[in-house]
Order: C-alpha cells, then sequence, then structure tokens
C-alpha cells in the first residue's frame, strides 16, 4: 500500500537531524535567528507583547521555557504561544518570497520552547528550525494562493505543521509519531485573514499555532495517535482549506536538499506594502520633492495583492501598518518606515493625511510579480516622477547585509536587554553550533537589570 504524505514527511523528517545541513541553510536559520530574537524582544514590549506574557503566566505550571523580554520561564506551550505573539506584534518578522507568511513567528517560537524543555544543544536547535521553515513551505506551496484567496491567513493555517516538525526533531520522535503529530496539527490548523483593522487580531494569529504544533508533538510523544491522511484525505487539510492546489508539492525531491529562501523586513509594515515604501524611498532620493506641491500618487500593484492594504485612513497603529496609503506617506516625509513612524500620535498630521488621501491604487497586470508596485507621482507643476520595484529591499534578489541586520538587531534589542547583553545574545547566535544548552541563550532575553 503506498504511503501517504505524511508518512514520506515523517520518514524525511524523522532523518533529518542525521544529515549535515547545506551550507546556505545553515546560514539562513542562523540569520533568521538573530532577526526573530530582536524582533520579538521589542514585540514583547508592546501592547499585545505584555498581554500576550500575562496570559502565558496566568495558568501557572511547571517552569520549561522563557517568556521573551521578561525572563519568566513557563509552561513550553504557553511560551510557544507569547513569544510568538510577541514576534508578530512590531510588523518587522521575516517573510517568505511571494509574501504569504512568516516562517519565525510559528516556528521558531515553538523550536526555542521545546529546544529550552529539552535542553537541547545549538546543533539541534539549527536543524530543527531548518526542519520547520522547509516543512511550513512545503504546505503553503501545496495549497496557495487558493489558501490565502479563501482567506485563511498562511502564517498560522500553515505554520502550525512547521511549528509541529520543529517540535518533533527536537523531542526525537520516530516516523509513526511524527505521523501522529501532523494529524493532531491538522485537527488544530486555522487563522483567518479577518485581522486588518484598529484591533490587535493579526498579532494573535501565530500564537496559537506556535502552542498547538508543541502541543501536537507532545501529545504525539505520549501515544495519542492521528490520522495519517490529514493532507489528502476526502475531509482532509487540502479539500477542506482550498479550492485547487498541488499536494505534490508536499513531497517533491524529498531526496534532494531544500533550498530555504527567507527574506528580511527592513520595514515596520507588511511586507506587500514594501515595494511601494521603496518607491516612494527612491523618488524621494533621486528627486527631494516639495510635498506640499504633490497634485496626484498613483500606485499600480499586481493583481495578487492590488485589493489589500487599502485603507487611506488609519485610526490605531495596528492599521497603519496594513497601510499602503499611510506607509508611502511617512517614507515621503521621514525617508524611512520603521516602528517609531507607526505611532498612534502620527496619524492625524495633517501632510500624512493629505499624501494618504492621494494614493490612488489600481490594478496593473503587466507588473512582473505579486509584489511589484510602481508609482506615479505628479506636482503642481507638471513635473512627473516615476518607480517601480519588483525586488523589495531584504529580498533574495536585492538582500540586506549581515552588517544591516546585526544594526536592525541591535536597534531593537538594546532599548529592552541594554547594549551589553544585546551584544551577548548576538555573540550566542553567531557561535550557536557550539551551544550545549539553548537555556543559556534564552536566559539572556530578560531586561537589563
Amino acid at each position: 500500500m503506498p504511503k501517504t504524505l505524511s508518512e514520506q514527511l515523517a520518514d524525511h523528517f524523522s532523518a533529518f537531524g542525521d544529515k549535515p545541513l547545506p551550507d546556505a541553510n545553515r546560514k539562513a536559520v542562523k540569520r533568521l535567528l538573530l532577526d526573530y530574537l530582536g524582533v520579538a524582544v521589542a514585540g514583547s514590549q508592546t501592547g499585545s507583547g505584555e498581554v500576550a506574557r500575562r496570559f502565558a503566566q496566568s495558568s501557572g505550571g511547571h517552569p520549561e521555557a522563557t517568556l521573551i523580554g521578561e525572563g519568566t520561564r513557563v509552561p513550553a506551550m504557553q511560551a510557544a504561544l507569547a513569544n510568538a505573539i510577541s514576534s508578530h506584534s512590531v510588523e518587522l518578522d521575516d517573510i517568505d518570497v511571494l509574501a504569504l507568511f512568516h516562517f519565525s513567528p510559528p516556528v521558531y517560537s515553538a523550536a526555542l520552547a521545546t529546544a529550552e524543555r529539552q535542553k537541547a544543544d545549538g546543533k539541534a536547535l539549527l536543524a530543527a528550525l531548518a526542519a520547520g521553515c522547509e516543512m511550513m513551505e512545503r504546505v503553503s506551496k501545496a495549497a496557495n494562493n487558493s489558501l490565502r484567496n479563501r482567506g485563511y491567513h498562511t502564517t498560522p493555517t500553515c505554520g502550525i505543521f512547521g511549528a509541529t516538525i520543529a517540535s518533533a526533531c527536537l523531542l526525537g520522535l520516530p516516523p509513526e509519531q511524527i505521523v501522529s503529530a501532523l494529524g493532531l496539527a491538522g485537527a488544530q490548523s486555522g487563522g483567518l485573514m479577518e485581522m486588518y483593522g484598529p484591533s490587535m487580531q493579526k498579532r494573535f494569529n501565530p500564537g496559537p499555532a506556535s502552542r498547538s504544533g508543541v502541543t501536537a508533538s507532545l501529545m504525539a510523544q505520549l501515544g495519542f495517535t492521528g490520522a495519517a491522511t490529514i493532507f489528502e484525505g476526502e475531509r482532509g487539510f487540502l479539500k477542506a482549506f482550498t479550492d485547487s492546489n498541488d499536494p505534490g508539492q508536499l513531497v517533491k525531491d524529498l531526496d534532494q536538499p531544500y533550498l530555504l529562501d527567507i527574506e528580511f523586513k527592513p520595514y515596520s509594515c507588511a511586507r506587500p506594502i514594501h515595494n511601494a515604501i521603496d518607491c516612494a524611498l527612491e523618488i524621494r532620493r533621486k528627486h527631494a520633492p516639495d510635498l506640499s506641491r504633490v497634485k496626484r500618487i498613483r500606485m499600480g500593484r499586481h493583481p495578487d495583492w492590488a485589493l489589500y492594504h487599502q485603507n487611506a485612513h488609519p485610526s490605531t497603529y495596528h492599521e497603519a501598518q496594513v497601510s499602503l496609503p499611510y506607509s508611502v506617506a511617512v517614507a515621503l516625509t521621514d525617508g524611512q518606515a520603521l516602528f517609531p513612524q507607526y505611532n498612534n500620535a502620527r496619524l492625524k498630521e495633517p501632510m500624512l493625511r493629505k499624501l494618504s488621501e492621494m494614493v490612488e491604487i489600481s490594478v496593473d497586470a503587466s507588473l512582473p510579480r505579486g509584489v511589484s508596485c510602481a508609482m506615479t507621482m505628479e506636482m503642481d507643476d507638471g513635473a512627473t516622477y516615476r518607480s517601480q520595484v519588483d525586488y523589495p529591499k531584504g529580498s533574495i534578489q536585492n538582500p540586506m547585509s549581515d552588517e544591516e541586520l546585526r544594526a536592525k538587531f541591535d536597534s531593537l534589542a538594546t532599548p529592552v536587554l541594554g547594549a551589553a547583553r544585546a551584544a551577548q545574545v548576538a555573540e550566542q547566535v553567531a557561535n550557536i553550533e557550539a551551544c550545549r544548552d539553548v537555556g543559556a541563550l534564552m536566559r539572556l532575553l530578560a531586561p537589563a537589570g
């Protein structure tokens, strides 16, 4: 009898730690580890991060894993939940090449919580991170764009499978238990795109996915069995979440090295908006337009994302971070779009409101990529400035350097941890292969003093 998709994946991931990581993947997951920790530290201090930390502590339990940005230890499942929410709370977390999902909130949060619980070393952590990211992307490739277009948020919906595999690898689950863990993950999969607005809703989504990935693996380890047909079954994941899908993507080239393409965010907003920001920054840099004399701003977007992020009147910074018009406006005025630019006090500034209201978004099917943007700025004296960006800063084709990623980490972590401790974290990550206990790294993620 042919093996199910889950059984094939279980065979692959149960032996994952026995093989050396390709150098490119090892570097990618290490770079993302530093980025994740900086973003999570900063996010832990936001309103959503604070509530998540309080909730994680509220039910008590055995201290197994660290709450980032505080230092308190709670059960691994609760740490995974809170840290995932924190890492998604400043909109600076990583992104895949299609801007459909964030690897690190569900996968890294689950992996670090499990690694700390198991007293795992750095090498085991890196393997689990790479495995979890691969699993998450395989599910997304099998299910998207249909899953996204039906209103499901890819980060939690697919991320739970990545979180499960990362945890399963650190627990050393055999193939039959990994099959069960994937089945239990499918039973808990979910997450809706009804998350744009003034609330904290978007921040919440990766939390349950990360926690449930740890839950699925621990339950499977204890003997709870799950459906082996969770992906291709008559009522399985692909049938339930998509109208069209490609199951073969789940197991494509399992015998070949899998290349992880992880992109990074230099701007504190939704990734599909970054191309528009780069357009605005290019026009600002090249032409230094007098913003009081702007007559019209037109933004062409690829059909994949043209109907999203259109709110020109955000009422909270949560809304502003998913607003293309506001992001373009603040990029033009400030020359950057970092977390301080997305501040409730800034939303009613006359120039920002004026520029936001000028941005006209249209569908441009001629653009080459889903995230592509083409901006045209018309001035009252007849001058016209244009910019098109297909690959935003931080993409594989237009990468952030190691120095830029370190500067990003320092800017996020130092205000919370202090310069000395932030430098210690960065050093530990750089030498993570030599780390004997991931808990030593996690214990550094408490505020200075």
